[in-house]
């Protein structure tokens, strides 16, 4: 496990980029966090790294943005996914192949579903406001 400190948006980002430089087609990388932890800034970054240029932003209405990239980018929220009639509707499992990297916030959601070796990013608060502890575990044993 590592374990990040961030105390702005530009950290997470920042640890996002450094995170993306390490992710490879086939990652799933799963986020747990309440609302306004910073899980779209960190994606932000890791689709830089990446190579994306489309502009990332929180997927909540469209359940999945597709970013491009050097490796293709798919970023879901599964916030208001709640059974497998509505997972299955989402096309989820049609993007899971080796050559994308899928983003999933919310996904204590579909944990049941997760790949074993799916990259683990859990969000926190940190002292202040602004703070944020970020652990990153799994992935096949790389953090």
């Amino acid at each position: 496990m590592k374990i990040y400190e961030s105390h702005s948006e530009k950290d997470t980002e920042k640890i996002g980029r450094e995170i993306g430089e390490k992710l490879r087609g086939g990652d799933v990388v799963a986020f747990t966090g309440g609302m306004g932890m910073g899980k779209t800034v960190f994606v932000r970054g890791a689709a830089e790294a990446l190579g994306a240029e489309a502009d990332v932003c929180s997927p909540t209405f469209s359940i999945v943005n597709d970013y491009g990239g050097k490796i293709h980018i798919y970023h879901f929220d599964m916030y208001r996914v709640e059974t497998w009639d509505s997972l299955y509707s989402t096309g989820f499992f049609d993007y899971m192949n080796d050559e994308s990297i899928l983003f999933i916030e919310w996904s204590e959601n579909i944990e049941n579903v997760l790949p074993e070796n799916a990259v683990k990013v859990e969000f926190s608060k940190g002292e202040k406001d602004s703070d944020r502890i970020i652990k990153i575990s799994g992935g096949g044993g790389r953090w």
